[in-house]
């Protein structure tokens, strides 16, 4: 749960699969021994595919809310110059929409869960997933053009 740090970015594979990259700041309140209330930020960086890309760029600008559920995914690779480098993200399965915290709000922690689509037209399940066969394709390297 957390916000975005930046405007998704939508892109599609020469296969037509959609891939969306985004980043998500979550923050985490906690108290010292001490006492003193403290809060700790964490910038992650975001991939989702298929339909959900779709969703994701269409509904979300970067400060707007969002909760996904997903899995974390190592990526290394070898610079031009020899360097190791490394990257960990997060693959994005769902997700939902959330209220913002309204000012005033006491409570720690996140807005509530809710729907929010545009127009009638436009109401669609607002938790997504892809399909197994989504994601065997979304995998291949090669397939990916950035």
């Amino acid at each position: 749960m957390g916000n975005l740090t930046r405007d998704p970015e939508l892109r599609v594979t020469s296969n037509g699969i959609n891939i969306c990259k985004f980043g998500l700041a979550t923050t985490r309140y906690f108290k010292t021994q001490d006492g003193e209330k403290r809060e700790e930020t964490t910038f992650v960086d975001i991939d989702c595919f298929g339909r959900q890309a779709e969703m994701v760029a269409k509904y979300f600008i970067k400060g707007k809310p969002i909760l996904i559920e997903g899995y974390l995914r190592y990526d290394q690779w070898e610079t031009k110059t020899g360097e190791k480098r490394s990257k960990l993200t997060v693959a994005m399965e769902r997700f939902k929409f959330v209220n913002a915290r309204q000012e005033g709000d006491t409570t720690e922690g996140y807005g509530s869960v809710s729907p929010a689509p545009r127009s009638s037209t436009e109401q669609k399940n607002t938790s997504m997933s892809f399909s197994p066969n989504e994601r065997k394709e979304v995998g291949k390297d090669e397939d990916i053009p950035f």
